[in-house]
């Protein structure tokens, strides 16, 4: 039995592989230019009586996942008042809040094409041991901005080329990504622990990078962090909604046969998907560097959860096709906020993770139904 090859299409959008197929892969994957599908346009459901532009919000998913996050700070505002929501809290939320958003860029896009990755915690910790070990033999913690610089581009690396196996292996060898993913959650960590011995090396975070980028604010008043992971989200959110690149992967996610008849070749992209992802995952490690110091070997085997659970509680579908940048924005707001506002009003520690558990079951409950309600068939 024979399959058909893929297309390839040219990275010169002027010459595209056929006549025709760059504009039909465009045509297929049209519905990704907004966070809102077809079948969210809102003029099918309970807000068709209103106007379109008004109808199309109240639909989108974005709308009612930032209502639940909007509720949940009512709540506590008022449950525990002038102890919540403080300048201290805001701080704190957004800064526990910015390596999970930088991740939860990447998993978006992964998800969208009807994937997963369960390995991006071990390969943050892969790419911190890396470029920590090099900063440990080029001057330790009294290192400067070129020992920062190469150390940088070591994280950045090594999760790009990790990425990028695990993306071949998903569009080449046709392994599920969460075989592939699972065996690579295992195998990053397994080398880490290799390299260091299972234990936390001292000095592989430079003074400077902690001082500056960990604890510096731009402006004396928003963290460095926090502008870190808002512009990685701008950044691909933009590319997600307005290139070509997003297009792709909002078509592929809907139907990878249409998208490869359109002429978009889909193992190639996978491969950039994937590659995306671990790329940002060696960003996430500098940045896990600068705020704590030390590389954590043993603190991020849920982080794969966590981030999971940001990008479904953003409206994104695991079944492909559908999500956003944004939506993965407030979804990693909610777990923070909720963990905060419980601690605020204490509730023993133990049923944080219940809270959060039972809002993500719910908050996607809540999604079928609404889609049902707007799709009976």
């Amino acid at each position: 039995m024979t399959t058909r090859p893929e297309t390839p299409v040219s990275e010169n959008p002027a010459t595209p592989a056929t006549p025709s197929a760059a504009d039909a892969a465009d045509s297929a994957a049209a519905p990704a230019d907004s966070a809102v599908t077809p079948a969210d346009d809102g003029q099918h459901g309970p807000f068709r009586a209103l106007p379109p532009w008004l109808a199309r919000s109240l639909a989108a998913n974005e709308t009612w996942t930032a209502g639940v996050l909007f509720l949940l700070v009512a709540y506590f505002s008022i449950a525990a008042p002038g102890k919540f929501l403080t300048v201290y809290d805001i701080t704190q939320i957004a800064t526990n809040a910015a390596i999970y958003l930088v991740l939860g860029v990447g998993m978006t896009f992964v998800v969208i094409v009807a994937g997963i990755d369960l390995s991006v915690g071990s390969v943050l910790v892969l790419s911190a041991v890396l470029a920590g070990e090099y900063t440990l033999h080029h001057g330790g913690a009294a290192s400067g901005w070129g020992t920062i610089a190469v150390s940088t581009l070591i994280a950045l690396g090594t999760g790009l080329a990790w990425g990028a196996l695990q993306g071949v292996l998903v569009a080449a060898a046709k392994v599920p990504p969460l075989i592939v993913t699972l065996g690579g959650f295992g195998a990053a960590l397994g080398l880490a622990q290799i390299i260091t011995g299972g234990q936390d090396p001292a000095d592989t975070a430079s003074g400077t990078l902690q001082r500056d980028i960990g604890f510096g604010k731009l402006f004396g008043q928003v963290p460095w962090l926090v502008v870190i992971a808002v512009g990685t989200a701008v950044v691909f959110g933009l590319v997600l909604a307005h290139t070509r690149f997003g297009r792709y992967t909002y078509a592929i996610g809907s139907n990878p046969e249409a998208a490869r008849r359109s002429g978009i070749a889909v193992g190639r992209h996978l491969v950039k998907v994937y590659a995306l992802i671990g790329l940002l995952a060696g960003l996430g490690a500098m940045m896990w560097l600068a705020y704590f110091g030390t590389t954590s070997i043993a603190g991020h085997s849920t982080d794969n959860l966590k981030v999971i659970t940001a990008v479904v509680l953003g409206g994104a579908s695991l079944f492909g096709g559908r999500g956003s940048v944004l939506g993965t924005v407030i979804g990693v707001f909610i777990p923070a906020v909720l963990t905060t506002g419980l601690i605020v009003i204490g509730v023993q520690q133990y049923w944080q993770d219940v809270a959060i558990g039972v809002v993500l079951v719910l908050a996607v409950y809540v999604d079928q139904i609404r889609r049902n309600g707007r799709d009976p068939g």
